[in-house]
């Protein structure tokens, strides 16, 4: 479809779902924290927020819903080329400027721990690969993730693998064949967590074909909720769904640690998402549901350069319990305001200008 006949409302991004905006912020933040951790403590067991990495399949689900609400009943008009348009302008500044950072935290490390020892070839493929979201795990150093100048690239990944699918099959098929790819979804994810014994693959060379089961389970159950209008009206609100999205992240590992992560997925995170979208927010908590959404994705992007410093620093310095608390809480509030400032002078007039371009 030619852009020049699109009307502005066909483009027009629709009214958010604020609650959820909070709860991807809440999870943005868990990812921060649990990434900080997880260098402390290689034993998830003994992690307080073991079970942080399971917020990135409630990113997942929550993708999926919003992509269904949001293009359902406007991609016919729109076409899967501005779909796709769309989706770059949204998601790609914030890829790009992981990619930067991460080179930059690659090239100067603070704390004289010298990095894996790459030519000038090496390391210009790396980092085309993490800006064109290519994987490419190939340093042992960055323990063979798919893009190790930013490691959390690998979630934006298979999200771009779901919009594809989205825009030629998801969006057409009926609600029946929609259930029957769940529940192939849902197999296929069982079968994971009961292999691996968890679900905290899909970011590494080993585990790559976990993260499919994944994003295919989460997103699809996403764009059920919304073609079966699966939205609870309750008044549980942002703070009692953000109690319930903590509960999940902050779970105790137990024997049968597989499962619980398995259920989590398959039920507690879409449940969340329906609640999430039925409660009601009261005004006082407007701003923080706002500000929350809108520097998830930003914080999610540009922190991970922060966690190899961080690794560095505690390989060098060996800290003690309380410099290590200050430094997680103190390291996690300047990466919300790194974030913020990425946001405002970066995000937002990229974003802004390619629109305006594309218009």
């Amino acid at each position: 479809m030619n852009v020049n006949k699109l009307s502005p409302d066909v483009l027009k991004t629709k009214q958010h779902f604020e609650i959820l905006d909070g709860l991807r912020g809440i999870a943005a933040i868990s990812v921060v924290v649990f990434h900080f951790m997880e260098i402390v403590y290689s034993d998830y067991s003994k992690n307080f927020i073991g079970h942080g990495f399971l917020a990135v399949d409630f990113f997942f689900c929550l993708s999926g819903f919003v992509i269904a609400y949001a293009y359902d009943n406007r991609i016919v008009k729109m076409g899967v080329r501005e779909f796709f348009i769309s989706r770059v302008i949204r998601l790609h500044p914030l890829v790009v400027m992981g990619s930067v950072l991460g080179l930059l935290g690659f090239l100067w490390n603070p704390f004289g721990l010298s990095p894996q020892v790459l030519g000038f070839t090496q390391v210009a493929v790396i980092f085309l690969s993490s800006i064109f979201l290519i994987p490419l795990p190939i340093m042992p150093d960055r323990y063979f993730n798919l893009f190790s100048f930013n490691a959390p690239a690998w979630s934006l990944f298979w999200e771009y693998v779901a919009n594809i699918f989205y825009a030629f099959v998801l969006y057409k098929i009926s609600r029946r064949y929609l259930v029957i790819l769940a529940v192939i979804a849902a197999a296929a994810l069982s079968f994971v967590a009961y292999r691996a014994g968890n679900l905290m693959g899909g970011w590494g060379k080993d585990s790559f074909w976990d993260g499919s089961a994944r994003i295919a389970w989460s997103f699809l159950a996403g764009i059920i909720i919304f073609r079966f209008n699966l939205i609870i009206k309750n008044r549980l609100g942002f703070i009692g769904t953000g109690i319930l999205l903590m509960s999940a992240i902050l779970m105790p590992y137990i024997k049968l640690n597989w499962l619980a992560e398995l259920l989590v997925v398959l039920v507690y995170f879409p449940l969340i998402i329906s609640l999430g979208a039925g409660a009601h927010l009261t005004p006082a908590l407007k701003k923080v549901c706002v500000f929350s959404g809108q520097i998830s994705y930003p914080l999610y992007m540009t922190h991970y350069v922060a966690m190899w410093i961080f690794a560095n620093y505690y390989t060098s310095h060996k800290p003690g319990t309380t410099e290590l608390s200050l430094v997680i809480i103190g390291g996690t509030i300047l990466l919300i305001g790194f974030a913020y400032l990425v946001m405002v002078l970066y995000d937002i007039p990229v974003r802004k200008y390619l629109t305006a371009r594309r218009k």
